[in-house]
């Protein structure tokens, strides 16, 4: 059984968000092994040194949740040498791509139309329960892989929040991680030098206001309201984690166990 060791947080140049898994504590009094899964945001514009301390980890796969517009928007994740990329987009490009283009681009009369009382927190809350529903064949393929061979495995989206922010939780649910330490590991997404780089075209003065930024914070922010709705979807839809896991996502109490095996201490 390898030892665990807490690996200490990089400081990464062009890779927001990263962090080791490890040290999660299972219902049972297991804990998640340190060193064999990861979560970030996007690899593109990983430096040098990134790649390189990214290589050190003897990664087998990295998941990629990115869908076509967003690996346009920021180019591809960097190769790493001998390890297996697999893209498997958790969001439609064509779902919202007007709403994020108004993010983008959009004046703040026009941000306050789609943003303002309430509308982009319950726009992130749907996005999750959606997420949950809709993408079961994604994350059964993920849990799949990594109890068969995939990992040390990273999973990343574009700010490692949201997509990644899911699928980690999946996981983790399925290796019996107790609930409140899912919560608390989405919320560290939620500290300010893990934040994705919002980029709005316009000049500082008036693209990146306080109130601007104010009508954008529930969308890059990590609210634990958004993964509670992710959880009530699982209950609302399928009874139970349990449930949700067989029936769902097709996970065998042998695939189950062999996962727990390849992940747990």
């Amino acid at each position: 059984m390898t030892q665990q060791v807490p690996s200490t947080e990089p400081e990464l140049a062009g890779v927001r968000n990263f962090r080791d898994v490890g040290g999660l504590p299972t219902t049972d009094g297991r804990r998640v092994r340190y060193g064999v899964l990861f979560r970030s945001g996007h690899l593109a514009h990983a430096t040098d040194e990134d790649a390189a301390f990214l290589a050190s980890l003897g990664l087998h796969t990295i998941f990629d949740f990115r869908n076509a517009a967003d690996q346009k928007l920021e180019g591809p994740d960097v190769e790493l040498p001998g390890v297996r990329n697999v893209n498997l987009p958790l969001s439609d490009p064509a779902d919202g791509a007007e709403f994020w283009q108004m993010v983008r681009d959009g004046e703040l009369d026009q941000l306050r139309a789609i943003l303002d009382d309430g509308k982009g927190a319950a726009r992130m809350i749907a996005s999750y329960r959606k997420i949950v529903t809709e993408r079961t064949a994604e994350h059964s393929r993920v849990l799949h892989a990594l109890a068969e061979d995939s990992v040390p495995a990273l999973m990343h989206c574009a700010a490692g929040k949201d997509r990644a922010g899911i699928s980690i939780a999946v996981t983790l649910l399925a290796l019996g991680v107790e609930r409140d330490a899912i919560l608390a590991d989405y919320l560290e997404s939620a500290a300010k030098h893990r934040r994705y780089k919002v980029r709005r075209s316009g000049s500082a003065d008036t693209a990146y206001t306080p109130e601007v930024m104010e009508l954008l914070n529930p969308l890059f922010d990590a609210r634990a309201e958004y993964l509670e709705a992710a959880f009530a979807s699982i209950q609302d839809t399928w009874g139970d984690t349990d449930t949700y896991l067989t029936r769902g996502l097709g996970l065998s109490p042998d695939s189950r166990e062999r996962l727990r095996a390849r992940l747990l201490d």
